[in-house]
């Protein structure tokens, strides 16, 4: 069963783009870094500085984000050797499980008294429904808020003084990263905060929630650094409560959203603070834009007959990247906002859980091709690029950080355009102010 899925992902296009067309952007990525580097004189390295050498605060706050925990339903295919559930590779039915928090789940679970709030396609009837809840096995499939990337950078964060928030869906699996962190390091502060980016809402509780925390523990009512390192490769359509696709909000809106509602956070640090945006060289792969209410959304999306993930994973990765350049512009107009900086940064291919929708087989034949290549990198090697933003000099900004060792590359020519980064500016805090008016509307 698991072959057939396989081979019928395989003969879907949005699979070869990937394969293929994500490839050839990473390799001329790296190709334009070796010309830059070696054969052209304009290539520049920035050293990295240390932002805890100030006397102004005690610790740095540092928050970063990461992705939500999806429970996905399914029929299982048994145990493997090692003793771990099966997965399929789709559930052609329901789409996700949305619970509280992954402790709450495996604790109801336990009593059988589970009450879970089912999200289905829209194609699907009450009766299939009905009929496949009779028939099914029960799995969960949760995927930690910040595992791979998002733990490596935090640890390495910690390490080095700051204090690090951790920011995502499953409140269990951040406080479990955060348990290990303080474990290896006698004096980490670190804090789990639950947040769902795709969630205006939940977004605004959490900037409550922080402020809260930060005057219970007699720290500086700031933030020294937003890392913006959520993203989610979804492969089929899913909306959320506001109406949007999962993907394009979870990629680009949430951190829209949360970056500028931390912005006068960011303003009041006494010492330069930083947003690092962690982006992907596949925005490469979008040759043209049209910034409107529905693609912006992700609804126009909805409107196709297949969902085409991999052109919506790039448009959410550049859409990020126009942000970063945009706000870059924002903060050097705004008198306030001369000490914030906004940096890109590219970690290339790691090797993390983002394809965890992909059948299984085909991801592991993904990586190790990639392997081959020399183009696969450890979490601990792929956050170079996210450290060398973070450390760069306090005047440094507007620039996108790719290849570690403080090398910065040209992104894409469509990412500089400054209109269409204006336009997808207008057009987002748009939505951000609508969201903001209807929260105040129910509270």
């Amino acid at each position: 069963m698991g072959l057939m899925e396989a081979l019928i992902f395989l003969c879907k296009g949005q699979f070869w783009r990937m394969a293929v067309f994500w490839t050839v952007s990473l390799i001329l990525s790296y190709l334009q870094l070796f010309s830059q580097t070696h054969l052209s004189r304009k290539s520049k390295l920035f050293d990295r500085c240390s932002s805890i050498s100030s006397s102004a605060i005690r610790k740095p706050i540092c928050i970063i984000t990461g992705s939500y925990l999806i429970l996905v339903v399914g029929k299982s295919d048994g145990l493997s050797s090692n003793g771990d559930i099966k997965l399929p590779c789709q559930s052609p039915v329901i789409d996700e499980i949305v619970g509280s928090s992954q402790a709450d789940v495996f604790d109801t679970l336990k009593s059988a008294t589970l009450r879970l709030w089912i999200k289905f396609n829209s194609k699907t009837s009450t009766t299939t429904v009905l009929a496949l809840l009779d028939r099914v096995t029960w799995y969960l499939l949760p995927v930690q808020a910040t595992s791979g990337l998002g733990a490596a950078v935090s640890y390495a964060l910690a390490k080095e003084g700051y204090c690090v928030i951790l920011a995502g869906r499953s409140l269990h699996s951040l406080s479990k990263v955060a348990s290990e962190i303080k474990e290896q390091i006698d004096d980490a502060c670190v804090k789990a905060f639950q947040v769902d980016l795709s969630s205006y809402k939940s977004i605004l509780s959490f900037k409550h929630s922080l402020q809260q925390w930060l005057l219970d523990s007699d720290l500086h009512c700031s933030v020294q650094l937003l890392i913006n390192n959520a993203g989610i490769l979804a492969t089929s359509y899913r909306v959320t409560t506001e109406q949007c696709d999962q993907m394009v909000s979870t990629n680009y809106i949430g951190p829209f959203c949360l970056t500028k509602l931390l912005l006068p956070l960011l303003e009041q640090s006494p010492i330069p603070s930083r947003v690092v945006n962690v982006t992907s060289f596949t925005h490469r792969n979008v040759s043209s834009m049209e910034v409107t209410r529905e693609t912006i959304s992700g609804q126009w999306f909805s409107k196709l007959s297949s969902y085409p993930y991999a052109h919506v994973y790039e448009y959410s990765k550049l859409c990020l990247l126009l942000f970063t350049y945009e706000l870059h512009r924002q903060v050097g107009l705004a008198e306030k906002s001369h000490s914030v900086s906004v940096i890109a940064a590219d970690p290339g291919v790691v090797k993390t859980n983002i394809m965890r929708e992909i059948p299984s087989c085909l991801s592991w034949l993904a990586f190790f091709v990639l392997k081959l290549l020399g183009l696969l990198q450890s979490p601990e090697v792929g956050i170079t690029s996210v450290l060398d933003a973070v450390h760069a000099p306090p005047e440094t900004s507007g620039v996108y950080f790719f290849g570690g060792n403080g090398r910065t590359l040209r992104s894409s020519q469509l990412s500089y355009n400054s209109k269409l980064a204006k336009d997808l500016w207008d057009a987002s805090s748009q939505i951000f102010l609508e969201r903001q008016l209807a929260s105040r509307d129910t509270t």
